[in-house]
């Protein structure tokens, strides 16, 4: 149901919304990892090492398409929040259009440019094919992810955390099923593992949307609603959805880049280490998702806040949630730290150990900056909600930069484990901007309101 964040205790209302969002995440991760363990299990280390290698491509794409839905949501939780409905409903016609403009561009252009793509990273001939195929499956699937997204994202805005994660744990179980049948009994190998993916995501978005027809009476639409005049008034509304959601798409974008780059230096140690450090980056997302989850409903509550002008509840949400990601962040780099090595090893059942060894040394290094990254979703997440996207886009080039500079440096200097310090080093950088730009952000906002009431 639609849930109003402008009442009650912030870190309750934070916890109880961020609980379905995690489940969910967990299930998100689900796609990518049930088709790694199934590749990986019934295919080989060079099958897996396949998906792997082109992993980030898929990233970069999700991640700029995540961004551009965030941040329409992020209008639609505004408006929400102000009372402002019919607003609401002309923020998701104008969401759905540019969506599906945005995703229909990345199919075109991502198919033309594989081949170079592909190249860039440096895929290794032995396991070039499948990972062409692999990745163009998926591509030619996007609308379906896309609007997944936007769906998700617009029922979190209005509050409702639980809707989406119902049928996210269906469609994860169907994918589960999906790519064991397309692998194992019709023999379609890693591209199987892509079309389970697609049609599960498919599947996801039905069901939401049939939901959200029989329950969610402000998103119903009318065909009046849909008659868009291409006049002064879309374009201005169109133009407010953009100004947030291309920052934001363009910082998770310049993350994706990062991830790329390292990918690119990573394949050229070969098999081995690609597999290595994609079951060690798909760990270490299912490590992160508290505080990845603590993070998207922190932005719905600030969103909703923020359109309500209820700014000194912003920010006494954002110390109790960040108090309590360090704590989060400590228990699972010391969960990793201890039983990683186990962990990978059920991972890929058929690693070798020198490949369980380079995964786990990621691992000990990585989770030593956890206490970073925990602040980073925090503090992105809650400027974001205010629709602030000068600071997460100033810290995305940051962590950009410096994420290459360490990949190519030190990886020169000491081999892959030098470039497993990127992530860590990027880590750092972003977190020291976020915090400054929250703390001036926030604070003249606060003590500028002074008709505010209601402090908690």
């Amino acid at each position: 149901m639609i849930k109003d964040l402008t009442q009650g205790t912030p870190l309750k209302l934070i916890l109880i919304f961020s609980i379905p969002l995690l489940i969910g995440n967990v299930f998100q991760q689900l796609y990518n990892i049930a088709d790694l363990v199934i590749v990986g299990r019934l295919l080989g280390v060079e099958a897996f090492a396949s998906v792997g290698a082109t992993a980030p491509l898929f990233f970069l794409i999700t991640f700029i398409i995540v961004g551009l839905t965030n941040g329409f949501a992020v209008i639609t939780g505004q408006r929400y929040g102000a009372k402002n409905y019919d607003g609401v409903k002309n923020s998701v016609v104008i969401s759905t259009i540019l969506s599906f403009g945005v995703s229909l561009l990345f199919t075109i252009f991502c198919t033309l440019l594989m081949h170079p793509v592909l190249q860039m990273l440096n895929v290794p001939k032995n396991i070039y094919h499948n990972a062409y195929w692999y990745t163009e499956i998926i591509v030619l699937g996007l609308v379906a992810t896309t609007f997944y997204n936007l769906l998700a994202s617009l029922i979190r805005a209005l509050g409702d955390s639980k809707t989406p994660l119902y049928f996210l744990i269906i469609a994860s179980i169907v994918n589960i099923f999906l790519a064991l049948f397309f692998i194992k009994y019709l023999h379609l190998g890693v591209a199987g593992s892509a079309v389970a993916v697609i049609l599960s995501q498919a599947i996801s978005v039905i069901l939401c949307l049939i939901y959200v027809k029989k329950k969610f009476t402000i998103l119903h639409l009318k065909k009046s609603d849909w008659k868009i005049k291409f006049d002064k008034n879309f374009a201005n509304s169109a133009l407010e959805h953009l100004k947030v959601g291309i920052p934001m798409s363009l910082q998770f974008s310049i993350i994706g880049i990062g991830i790329i780059v390292i990918q690119s230096v990573c394949n050229t140690f070969g098999s081995d280490v690609i597999a290595a450090v994609t079951a060690a980056l798909r760990i270490e997302q299912i490590a992160t998702l508290p505080m990845l989850s603590f993070g998207v409903a922190l932005s719905s509550f600030v969103a909703q806040n923020f359109g309500a002008k209820k700014f000194r509840r912003i920010r006494t949400a954002v110390v109790q949630m960040s108090i309590l990601s360090i704590i989060l962040s400590i228990l699972m780099a010391i969960l990793m730290r201890f039983f990683g090595a186990e962990i990978i090893r059920e991972f890929i059942g058929t690693a070798t150990k020198e490949v369980i060894e380079i995964s786990h040394q990621y691992l000990l290094i990585a989770t030593i900056f956890y206490v970073f990254l925990s602040q980073i979703f925090i503090y992105r997440n809650a400027l974001q909600g205010m629709g602030e996207t000068i600071f997460p886009l100033i810290a995305s080039i940051a962590e950009l930069i410096m994420r290459t500079f360490a990949a190519i440096y030190l990886a020169m200097k000491f081999g892959y484990i030098g470039m497993f310090y990127s992530g860590p080093i990027a880590w750092v950088s972003a977190c020291s901007i976020l915090s400054f730009g929250y703390f001036r952000s926030i604070k003249p906002i606060v003590y500028k309101i002074k008709e505010e009431k209601t402090l908690l």
